[in-house]
């Protein structure tokens, strides 16, 4: 089989148990928790009162009331005590980076078949969900190439993955991530956009049908009545150095900023990044603060910008 895997040491589960876990989760996320189940996660956002995203997540069912949010380390303690603030008036306990799992990323033309293999069943379309005896898998991108696995903490994930996987790196997987167009919230930049800037509107992390949550009015009133100012792109940049989340981006003739990277890593050579600009900035051509000699060459999203309106 060809694929390969690496441990995914930036990611963790803040898991969430209790019997009033889902109705918690309703009215705290963007996404629907209704469709969550033992088959299908959820990717979802959480948002402060005024609309900024805290955290992306991906929900993943791990037992019957225990519920698992995929998130960036750096910012599991800052959501868990947002989160906390809340939850003490539901029958719901947090376990911020309880550290029971360990989280690997498979990809690669064979991964499809090796999940299969290791679940025993099979698995298609995105965010749908396998799992065995100690391990969930979840496939996070169309082509069926791409999954997300959680073993148990001193499971036997690990070792079943090295057996039928080449070794890879965690930029790897990342680089793939910013190619799927998935904007990933970062210490730097917790609370810093609004999620249609972010795109999560067109990604699916967001219902706009299931009715209220924290930052509901926000989101939905930019929804339906606006136009976000900025969008999130695809790009590259050929550079010796490789910039932070949230750095500053500048188009030509402008001193004024019209954007921030979001997400950056560096690749087979090349530094690969989701940066979130105006459209015109966009268009003219966006650069690093340290000169136009440091632009970035703009990609193609896998999915369409609406036109504004």
């Amino acid at each position: 089989m060809r694929c390969a895997y690496s441990p995914l040491a930036h990611e963790t589960l803040l898991e969430i148990q209790g019997p009033d876990t889902l109705t918690f989760l309703q009215g705290q996320l963007s996404c629907d928790t209704r469709e969550l189940s033992d088959t299908q996660a959820v990717p979802g956002i959480y948002c402060t009162p005024k609309g900024r995203t805290v955290a992306d997540l991906l929900l993943i069912q791990l037992g019957e009331d225990h519920i698992g949010l995929r998130l960036r380390r750096d910012i599991c303690e800052h959501t868990a005590a947002v989160l906390g603030k809340y939850i003490v008036f539901s029958k719901a306990e947090l376990q911020p980076q309880a550290d029971n799992w360990e989280l690997f990323g498979c990809w690669g033309e064979g991964a499809g078949a090796l999940v299969t293999d290791l679940a025993g069943q099979d698995i298609a379309g995105p965010y749908a969900c396998v799992r065995g005896d100690d391990f969930v898998a979840v496939q996070v991108d169309a082509a069926g190439q791409q999954f997300e696995c959680y073993g148990k903490a001193g499971g036997s994930l690990a070792q079943r993955l090295a057996e039928h996987c080449e070794p890879g790196t965690q930029e790897a997987w990342q680089a793939l991530e910013i190619a799927r167009g998935v904007a990933r919230i970062e210490a730097e930049t917790v609370e810093e956009f609004i999620p249609q800037m972010l795109n999560y509107d067109l990604t699916g992390h967001i219902s706009f049908t299931k009715g209220c949550y924290t930052g509901q009015e926000v989101v939905a009133r930019l929804h339906y009545r606006g136009t976000p100012k900025r969008r999130t792109y695809l790009g590259e940049l050929h550079s010796a150095e490789l910039p932070k989340a949230g750095a500053p981006l500048f188009s030509a003739g402008g001193a004024q900023s019209v954007g921030n990277v979001v997400n950056v890593v560096e690749h087979e050579g090349a530094i690969k990044l989701l940066y979130c600009a105006t459209a015109a900035g966009h268009e003219q051509g966006v650069y690093l603060e340290n000169g136009a000699d440091n632009s970035i060459i703009a990609g193609e999203l896998p999915y369409s910008l609406p036109a504004p309106r």
